[in-house]
């Protein structure tokens, strides 16, 4: 990406990163920084007794904060000259569990890229975290990026 035109010219496509693999380990450590230690996300045998689970099932804030790192995987990258920051979500479901030991990936579509002001560009994404083999995806966002170009 040489310059801002070229990213206003993606706005309609679609950008889909790689699969990742969601493990346990991964899950007990977000529940350790979260503190959101629900059985369904640590205790397999309890999570398959007492629910229609068929074992753990992420976080759906775990889901969510990987955003950025599929986002770094996918997007094109801005130009040289800008910084990106997050500017929020005007929406967000959490439409599907994700369990342990599936797969997930994201997809972004670049829905609309507006100059707030001078140097300031918010780029608004459909999202959808898919997990693989299942029809419903694990969730839905519009998300908000803002483009800060440097002086």
């Amino acid at each position: 990406m040489t310059d801002i035109s070229d990213y206003r010219a993606k706005v309609g496509e679609t950008f889909t990163s790689d699969w990742l693999l969601i493990e346990q380990d991964r899950v007990n450590a977000f529940a350790d920084i979260t503190n959101d230690h629900n059985f369904i996300h640590l205790d397999a045998e309890r999570t398959k007794k007492e629910t229609h689970f068929p074992g753990t099932i992420a976080h759906g804030f775990l889901s969510l904060s990987l955003l950025s790192h599929f986002a770094a995987e996918a997007l094109p990258p801005f130009p040289s000259n800008t910084v990106g920051v997050n500017y929020g979500l005007n929406s967000l479901r959490f439409a599907s569990p994700v369990p342990v030991g599936s797969r997930i990936r994201a997809a972004f579509k670049l829905d609309s890229f507006e100059e707030r002001k001078p140097g300031q560009f918010l780029l608004t994404f459909d999202v959808k975290i898919e997990i693989e083999n299942s029809s419903r995806p694990a969730l839905r966002a519009e998300w908000l990026s803002m483009m800060l170009a440097q002086a």
